[in-house]
């Protein structure tokens, strides 16, 4: 019984963490081979566990961003990021769904579900275009992580 709490445990700690917004599944995987998961279950559960986040942030963000933005206090925060997600998605603004998937992809600091949900707000990609947009580039970034984590893990 203690086993299976244990993985349980284990399994719940990287759906959490890979839908963290930063760490998402590049984070997840890693430390759930660290915590002695193979990285295919560790990758499974990452690009599940960052997913999960992606239709509450497409249909929430736009309505909740609008309201904070008529307040004082939160103003410049939502500018700020608004500005610094819009800097960083000239590969979006290009090539719309096919730039979605490509920087939701690229398994960097700054990209993943959480920008790539934002940026399709901004850049009014429709959510029956963006949430399978942003679904094929989370599985991409987490086969380059899988790949990343068997090497380490066979070294």
């Amino acid at each position: 019984m203690e086993q299976i709490l244990d993985i349980i445990t284990k399994e719940l700690m990287v759906l959490f963490i890979a839908a963290l917004p930063l760490v998402e599944l590049r984070g997840a995987i890693p430390i759930g081979v660290s915590m002695g998961m193979s990285p295919i279950h560790a990758t499974f559960l990452g690009i599940i566990g960052s997913l999960l986040p992606v239709p509450f942030l497409l249909f929430l963000l736009k309505p909740i961003f609008i309201k904070l933005r008529k307040t004082k206090n939160f103003r410049g925060m939502v500018d700020k990021i608004v500005k610094d997600t819009l800097r960083k998605t000239d590969t979006i603004k290009k090539y719309s769904v096919i730039g979605l998937i490509v920087f939701v992809a690229i398994p960097l600091p700054g990209t993943g579900v959480w920008s790539g949900s934002l940026a399709a707000i901004l850049f009014n990609i429709r959510i029956k275009h963006a949430f399978p947009a942003i679904a094929l580039g989370n599985a991409i970034a987490g086969m380059i992580m899988f790949v990343l984590s068997h090497i380490v893990v066979n070294v």
